[in-house]
């Protein structure tokens, strides 16, 4: 699987993907995503300002992820164990329902750390969606800590953070 920065030109397979992805996780009873997040101008945003990574298997783009390189005030509140001042925050990593299965979001997390990584900064912060188990599972078997919750339009999310200095390369 090759990574590349998201252009303009893959937002309409992008806005695919993202609607794939709802309407596979709503069959699975996962309300977390609908019409109004992540909608297109959200992923227009993402690619404008470089911050989309898509990964390609042959011509489509099989996942894809958004680091953003300031942190949310909606994270105020949890007990972050790492006092780095410079962090990133992973936002909405989507794996298109026809590779689910595959270890593509497992090759999306060694890419977007490694990335984080060569940039210098230790510390990744997301949030996943409680009701999500996929999802809980992967950060949680990757060392990501929970920091605390938070609740957004859809439910409770918790907070999780990794420190990239205590894992191995």
């Amino acid at each position: 699987m090759g990574f590349l920065r998201a252009q303009a030109s893959d937002l309409p397979e992008l806005i695919h993907l993202f609607h794939a992805a709802t309407q596979s996780m709503d069959e699975q009873g996962i309300f977390q995503w609908d019409e109004l997040y992540p909608d297109a101008g959200i992923l227009e945003e993402d690619i404008r300002h470089g911050n989309m990574t898509v990964g390609m298997i042959g011509s489509r783009i099989a996942v894809a992820f958004m680091l953003d390189y300031c942190e949310d005030s909606d994270y105020e509140s949890a007990d972050w164990r790492c006092r780095e001042t410079q962090i990133v925050v992973l936002h909405r990593l989507c794996v298109h329902p026809d590779f689910q299965g595959q270890g593509v979001a497992r090759k999306a997390m060694d890419q977007l750390e490694g990335m984080v990584r060569a940039s210098g900064i230790r510390t990744i912060r997301l949030d996943a969606f409680s009701q999500n188990p996929a999802a809980l599972h992967l950060y949680e078997s990757r060392g990501y800590q929970k920091a605390g919750t938070i609740h957004y339009r859809k439910g409770l999310f918790y907070l999780y953070e990794k420190d990239l200095s205590d894992a191995f390369a």
